[in-house]
């Protein structure tokens, strides 16, 4: 894996743009939240389970601590939902657990209104008691794309 470096930031900025302190904290408890991201980092990178722990148990919004990782010239790895993975699942020739009913039918529906986001992956999940990983991989399989990343990764 390599950092997340100045080509990588301007090619995001590109693509998505996040204000600077999207949570509008104080001087403090932005210092105290890179202090607690940089223990938390992974081999100098951050899981995406432990960000979204951390700004749980900080009390703010994800992409707060998403846009501080960005600054920090970090990566985010292990995506709840599978993303970011180079070797994604093919779909072709194995056998995926595939959905059906309702949640198919709310997939195709946030799709066609263009609003098939990390965090509604996350909400059917929960309403359907399934694992995110399990809707993703159905919105994969339809050749469907998430977007909006609740940290701010894409």
């Amino acid at each position: 894996m390599r950092d997340f470096n100045e080509k990588d930031k301007k090619k995001k900025k590109g693509r998505i743009q996040l204000p600077d302190n999207p949570a509008n904290l104080p001087a403090e408890k932005l210092a105290e939240l890179e202090n607690v991201i940089s223990a938390s980092l992974k081999d100098g990178y951050m899981p995406c389970p432990m960000a979204w722990k951390i700004a749980r148990d900080a009390g703010v919004p994800k992409i707060a601590v998403g846009t501080i990782i960005d600054k920090m010239g970090r990566r985010v790895i292990d995506c709840q939902i599978g993303c970011f993975k180079v070797d994604k699942t093919p779909f072709e020739d194995i056998e995926v657990k595939r959905l059906e009913g309702e949640v198919v039918s709310e997939i195709q529906s946030l799709q066609a209104a263009n609003r098939l986001t990390c965090e509604a992956v996350f909400e059917l999940a929960r309403r359907y008691k399934l694992k995110p990983m399990d809707v993703s991989n159905e919105i994969n399989a339809r050749g469907f794309k998430v977007s909006v990343c609740q940290l701010g990764c894409f």
